[in-house]
């Protein structure tokens, strides 16, 4: 089956960021760079600036005082927050518009921003800091699963009726077909955009997070948004059956399935305050 792999590597290459992350990634990169550097990159393109200022001034911060302007947001978060910010809204960008048979494209949004809001609150829970890097992974966590849908349809299909049949989690079934699953493709992505490596990890190890190199801790955070964003979408039951979580998240974050599901609450509320900007 590498010759599927390669078709879908491939195909990944037709995908780019928008150029106004390539621009800002440049500021960024420069060790000297200023806030107002950043600033100012972000001000050029107005739609993102709109949008960024709704996600800043949503209930997912909950400044005080309104925040008007892009200067001021990178003044209070810090631009390697808004960097992840701007990433998150670039990646939705990249890939509006895009349609699947397999797929109702809605609901997948909706899907990956529950469990990018997710990760975010279980970064605090857990303290682990990166809260707008783990928010990113969540909304990146499925994103491999768009390009086999676009490059390998029939495959991808034949993956999800046997996960189906044989009650399996889908990347199970998809190993047992294709000789490899949805988010060692995304990982992949996230290396050809040359996005952070912590990023890349995140993405490529959720399924098994104790194989994280790096960071163990984040990456199981990311695995239990993923099940906890699935268990609310689809109609399933958190840690049961498909959803169970594997077992080293637990001793790893040091959370217990009550605690995820008790937090439901929490995420359906920040949920609810973006799913309108990215969705």
């Amino acid at each position: 089956m590498d010759h599927l792999l390669r078709d879908v590597l491939q195909a990944a290459q037709l995908f780019s960021l928008p150029d106004i992350y390539i621009r800002l990634r440049q500021v960024l990169d420069d060790p000297d760079y200023t806030a107002a550097e950043v600033a100012a990159v972000i001000d050029k393109d107005p739609a993102l600036t709109l949008r960024l200022l709704h996600i800043v001034n949503s209930s997912l911060y909950s400044f005080a005082t309104s925040v008007d302007t892009v200067s001021r947001a990178v003044t209070l978060l810090g631009s390697l927050q808004i960097h992840d910010l701007v990433l998150a809204a670039s990646i939705t960008l990249t890939f509006k518009g895009m349609t699947s048979y397999l797929v109702d494209m809605q609901r997948f949004w909706r899907q990956s921003v529950y469990c990018a809001a997710a990760c975010r609150l279980l970064a605090d829970r857990v303290g682990t800091g990166g809260r707008e890097r783990l928010f990113v992974a969540g909304l990146l966590h499925d994103i491999g699963h768009l390009l086999m849908y676009q490059t390998i349809p029939r495959h991808a299909q034949q993956a999800l009726m046997q996960a189906r049949t044989d009650d399996l989690p889908i990347h199970l079934a998809e190993r047992n077909l294709l000789g490899f699953d949805y988010a060692a493709v995304g990982g992949e992505l996230m290396r050809l955009w040359e996005l952070p490596a912590s990023l890349t990890e995140l993405v490529r190890c959720h399924l098994e997070p104790e194989q994280a190199p790096h960071l163990p801790v984040e990456t199981a955070l990311v695995h239990l948004g993923a099940l906890l964003a699935k268990a609310r979408h689809e109609n399933g039951r958190f840690n049961q059956g498909v959803l169970t979580a594997s077992a080293p998240v637990w001793p790893l974050t040091g959370l217990a399935p009550e605690e995820c599901v008790a937090l439901c609450e929490e995420v359906d509320l920040d949920f609810e305050a973006v799913i309108r900007f990215f969705a």
